[in-house]
């Protein structure tokens, strides 16, 4: 995992003591002789953590006084776990931490500033691509995490479709859209959706009521709409507020009501899958070849080209009337205030951060690391594996070619609110011009 311009977020904090003093001599630190410290580290991808666990060992190896311990857990389940763990005074020390999810937690009172840690350690932080490291940073100067990757969204195909169907790489990956007519990309879903009498979407007797291949699949939507709708809503002029540390909501905008309403038409038509199809996924559609084309990040290339069952290809988003746009997301890992073990969790993080982990990290080619030479590694092994990634780096280095989602707290609340309104209007309940301003009430009604 989500921009060129970046502002600083203003935020005021209580500083808690540990956090005070955290840059101290830790009374935790293992001497000549005792058991290491433990510290213990966590993250949601299953995919990620076997390069997670090398960078470990090179790190232990390095700094015997200290023993990682990784766990592992779910998107769903890591979010409700930390929160939980936190209350109760377990949480894990470290934690891989994301932008849209932070700033909660940073209200609570729950992160460690890690500026102190920086600034005593002659940190250089303009290493980090896009400075990418100014979104972990408040502007009354808390630092609450270290930047360690970064992601944006492509057309992941299932390149037999496609060849059924007489459409090249080449016009997959330069489609147009626009809100009023779907452009060149409906007319590529609708291609690609097949009925079960082998009729395409552009042929009159398409039945949407009995498809077999359905043209995209989408996953079920939240308020950031990464992999949904943003790509669409942000490239037809829309922006989720007025800046990105603003909270100033336009879900009721024209221009997004509009979004979605094409969207609806898509699944009505039969281009798009269902929502009932989705529930578990749309990778898992489309993987079982129910589909023959989705949205994704690059963090899922793996899981994508380690599939059998038929070639994978990658496409560029298509070009809507204010650009091509994708999300683009930068991960981080930050310190849990409680942690009884500040000064060897910072210096685990700080190992996180370098540009020897992340070059490590890079060589497994699972994400773009968020230093240059971890992505030339990470480049080098999806080369090898002749496995062409360059849709997912071309977006992010387009010139205004990508955004952030807005970093502010009640996150969680927000995509309540959000997934209860994309839940009736993609159930064909209520239109999407009621649902979503009235969601956007609701939306605007946690800041007052």
């Amino acid at each position: 995992m989500q921009k060129k311009n970046r502002a600083l977020i203003a935020i005021g904090l209580a500083v808690l003591a540990v956090a005070a003093t955290s840059c101290g001599k830790s009374n935790a630190s293992a001497t000549k002789g005792s058991e290491p410290v433990t510290i213990k580290y966590i993250h949601w991808d299953s995919a990620q953590i076997p390069a997670y666990q090398q960078v470990a060992n090179d790190f232990m190896v390095k700094n015997p006084d200290i023993k990682i311990e990784i766990s592992q857990m779910g998107w769903d389940d890591y979010w409700t776990s930390l929160q939980t763990d936190m209350a109760a005074g377990t949480a894990p020390d470290v934690f891989t931490d994301h932008l849209s999810k932070y700033m909660d937690f940073a209200s609570k009172g729950q992160l460690l500033d890690l500026e102190p840690f920086v600034k005593k350690d002659g940190l250089d932080t303009s290493i980090y691509m896009n400075k990418l490291d100014t979104l972990w940073t408040t502007q009354d100067g808390k630092r609450y995490g270290l930047p360690k990757d970064w992601d944006t969204i492509a057309i992941v195909y299932n390149k037999t479709a496609l060849d059924k169907a007489g459409i090249t790489h080449e016009e997959a990956n330069n489609l147009t859209w626009n809100a009023k007519d779907g452009g060149t990309f409906e007319k590529f879903i609708a291609k690609l959706s097949i009925d079960k009498n082998g009729n395409n979407g552009l042929s009159p007797k398409f039945d949407p009521k009995n498809v077999a291949q359905y043209g995209l699949a989408i996953s079920h939507m939240d308020d950031r709409g990464q992999g949904q709708f943003s790509p669409f809503a942000v490239a037809n002029g829309w922006m989720y507020t007025d800046g990105l540390f603003n909270a100033n909501y336009h879900y009721d905008d024209p221009k997004f009501i509009e979004t979605i309403d094409w969207l609806v038409k898509m699944a009505k038509k039969g281009y798009l899958a269902s929502f009932e199809a989705t529930q578990n996924g749309a990778n898992s559609v489309f993987l079982a070849g129910q589909c023959a084309t989705t949205l994704d990040g690059s963090w899922m290339i793996g899981t994508y080209t380690a599939n059998e069952a038929f070639p994978i290809g990658f496409a560029r988003l298509p070009t809507g009337p204010d650009g091509r746009k994708s999300m683009i997301n930068g991960l981080g890992d930050s310190i849990w205030v409680g942690s009884k073990h500040p000064e060897e969790s910072w210096r685990w993080l700080k190992y996180l951060a370098s540009e020897e982990a992340q070059k490590t990290v890079g060589t497994f080619g699972v994400v773009f690391p968020a230093i240059k030479s971890g992505v030339d590694n990470a480049l080098a092994t999806y080369g090898s594996k002749n496995i062409d990634v360059s849709a997912f780096t071309d977006e992010a280095t387009a010139e205004d070619g990508t955004f952030l989602y807005p970093i502010v707290p009640n996150g969680v609340k927000i995509t309540e609110i959000m997934a209860r309104a994309f839940d009736k209007i993609f159930l064909f309940q209520e239109e999407p011009n009621t649902a979503l301003t009235e969601a956007n009430k609701k939306v605007l009604e946690l800041f007052k």
